[in-house]
């Protein structure tokens, strides 16, 4: 079911979409090397395939942590010959320098078109001599339509799918391969299959899926369904709710049933933002636990995993809640995005070059640590918005009333105005 041209790929409209990047890359025939990251089964395969297939050009892939140098070496003597090969080299994150030093004349160029696949953060794991020769995209989950959109292509599909099977699928069973596997399409569509090979035809001679066998198949319980097949979004969007609203039995029922289902990437997802969002400044203390219950859940692994995890959410559910940290930098962000920023003050500004001084860049900047309490007022702010307030203390909690008490004190001294 790997797709030959861009129209086929599931999901990631943001990328192949008409008019977005890489279709306009195909469509011009001017295809640059790129980095594809995002979780597993997300499409960074199909869509390289998808690549090649509306280009014709030849496509190979490798895979950079067990494919040597010379196989890298066959695909550029392969380039020499037939002019241009799209490489989709596969844990790109894992390539060495002695590999890389081969790959970069090449890609300089232009004989190797390089798709990078990786489920690591590029920015941090790609040697950045290859990174500056590629444009980076993130590939995201899919969603349950589009799941089960290619469910539905692979049980209509006689020439590459299981068009010929006299399959039924029924609509729990469906919607639960839709959500289950958490926006991975390629363990949706293996579940697929080992349900549809693995199941014995009725006497009519059908193979009837139902939602057990699917269970079964994918390795993963059902913890709720509805026809639309948004019970799964809706979990995660209940269990941040009640733990905002304080309920503590009511995010350990949504948390029970995250853990049921084996989804230990989205609770950890969750919580860490719950704990900045809606508990922030109200209790710092309790982000930091929350990451540490988070980690030692991930080296633990389920079932274990859900001690830490119950923690956490008691905690963060009878904690104060404050979300002062998430309005203020959205306020800041709309000030900005809005043009409201103005320019750097004189004082403010890089002096570590000759002739700064010149310029009236840095003078007049008074260091802190040089007078008592190390503090000194002296304006920050553009002009532009000199008095403007972002941050909006709460009182909820010991913490936020004390933050709040000495952003008021600090913001009147500064402005050498009385409290």
């Amino acid at each position: 079911m790997r797709p030959q041209k861009l129209e086929d790929v599931v999901g990631q409209q943001h990328l192949v979409g008409d008019g977005k990047i890489i279709n306009r890359m195909v469509k011009a025939k001017m295809l640059s090397s790129m980095i594809l990251y995002g979780p597993p089964g997300t499409g960074k395969t199909s869509i390289a395939s998808a690549i090649a297939g509306s280009t014709k050009y030849a496509f190979r892939k490798l895979n950079a942590a067990t494919d040597s140098k010379k196989d890298l070496q066959v695909v550029a003597e392969e380039a020499k010959m037939s002019g241009t090969v799209i490489l989709l080299l596969d844990e790109i994150h894992r390539l060495d320098k002695t590999k890389q030093d081969f790959l970069l004349p090449h890609l300089e160029s232009g004989r190797i078109v390089l798709i990078g696949a990786t489920t690591e953060n590029p920015y941090i794991n790609i040697n950045p001599a290859i990174r500056s020769r590629t444009q980076i995209f993130e590939v995201y989950p899919l969603t349950p339509d589009d799941i089960k959109g290619a469910i539905d292509r692979a049980l209509a599909d006689r020439q590459n799918g299981l068009g010929d099977w006299p399959i039924s699928l029924d609509d729990t069973a469906a919607t639960f391969l839709s959500t289950a596997t958490n926006g991975d399409l390629r363990s949706a569509l293996n579940g697929l299959e080992l349900a549809a090979r693995s199941t014995e035809k009725d006497s009519e001679g059908h193979v009837h899926l139902t939602l057990p066998i699917i269970e079964e198949c994918v390795q993963k319980k059902a913890f709720s369904h509805d026809k639309d097949g948004d019970a799964h979004y809706d979990v995660i969007s209940a269990f941040q709710k009640s733990i905002r609203g304080s309920d503590t039995d009511a995010a350990l029922h949504y948390l029970a049933r995250l853990i049921v289902a084996g989804d230990l990437q989205s609770i950890a997802r969750r919580l860490l933002v719950i704990a900045y969002e809606d508990v922030g400044l109200a209790n710092p203390p309790a982000c930091a636990r929350t990451l540490a219950a988070i980690l030692s859940a991930e080296r633990l692994g389920l079932p274990e995993g859900r001690i830490p995890l119950a923690d956490a959410v008691i905690e963060l559910c009878l904690s104060p809640k404050s979300n002062s940290g998430i309005t203020a930098i959205d306020t800041a962000l709309a000030d900005v995005k809005a043009g409201k920023a103005g320019d750097v003050p004189n004082h403010l500004k890089d002096a570590h070059y000759k002739g700064a001084e010149k310029l009236g860049h840095g003078v007049d900047y008074k260091y802190p640590h040089n007078y008592e309490n190390d503090w000194v007022a002296q304006q920050y702010l553009p002009n532009k918005i000199k008095n403007t307030h972002y941050y909006q203390p709460k009182a909820n909690g010991k913490y936020e009333v004390a933050f709040g008490d000495q952003y008021r004190r600090l913001w009147h001294a500064q402005h050498n105005t009385a409290e």
